[in-house]
């Protein structure tokens, strides 16, 4: 397989970087690392209080958890891995997908980050199916028509096999259709869109990992843990 340009990923599983390191390469400091497996009694779907100073932490979702508190059918969720109070989601990540994702106690916060007309930017890896050609990928940098309407334009770049985690249980493979990995960047966040996105060119995802949303990214951060981050885009 072929890729031409490929843009280098930047996620490594190496040893972390100390908290001065990390605030001089991303501009990120971690000064907390929060314990996983903790309980919380939240609801289900709650809006940040507006009370102290603003915090802001950076989880790695692993596959298959629900970006919620509370689940009536015992699946896991936030709460079998975040402790910490009164912080809430800014966002929502599938169940089926993997990565980045921001938690606040800032609602005006959780609403700049949510909010279409603020066009965060956030930027998943993502596996694909077969081989998109250079057509199908202009497609999705000017732009498709969804069934919910058109979509912006995204950047769209082949890139090489990141070194990440492994997915359990892994992706269905076939051995006679290779798989490529696109960096995608939208500023959107409909329902399911990224995959909708690469289902409508031909090439189904088969994994999901959003790694930035704004300046915040998954740098050295591994599936179920949680940091907390110095950058407030409230000042």
């Amino acid at each position: 397989m072929s890729k031409s340009a490929p843009a280098k990923p930047k996620l490594t599983l190496g040893r972390k970087k100390s908290p001065s390191e990390q605030a001089r390469k991303s501009q990120i400091s971690y000064t907390n690392t929060v314990k996983p497996r903790g309980k919380s009694n939240r609801p289900q779907h709650a809006k940040p209080k507006e009370s102290g100073p603003t915090q802001v932490y950076v989880f790695n979702k692993p596959y298959m958890v629900l970006t919620q508190f509370t689940d009536a059918d015992n699946r896991e969720t936030l709460k079998d891995y975040i402790k910490v109070p009164d912080i809430y989601a800014a966002g929502r990540l599938d169940r089926d997908s993997e990565g980045l994702l921001l938690l606040t106690n800032n609602g005006r916060l959780q609403a700049k980050l949510t909010q279409p007309g603020e066009k965060t930017e956030k930027t998943y890896w993502v596996q694909v199916e077969g081989e998109p050609s250079p057509e199908k990928l202009s497609d999705l940098r000017y732009g498709i028509v969804l069934k919910d309407g058109p979509t912006l334009p995204a950047k769209v770049e082949i890139m090489t096999e990141p070194a990440v985690w492994p997915r359990v249980p892994p992706i269905r493979e076939r051995q006679s259709i290779p798989t490529t990995w696109l960096s995608i960047t939208i500023v959107e966040g409909r329902n399911r869109q990224v995959r909708r996105m690469t289902a409508h060119i031909g090439h189904p995802t088969l994994r999901l990992i959003r790694y930035r949303i704004g300046p915040w990214t998954l740098d050295n951060i591994q599936p179920g843990e949680l940091v907390e981050s110095s950058i407030n885009m409230m000042n």
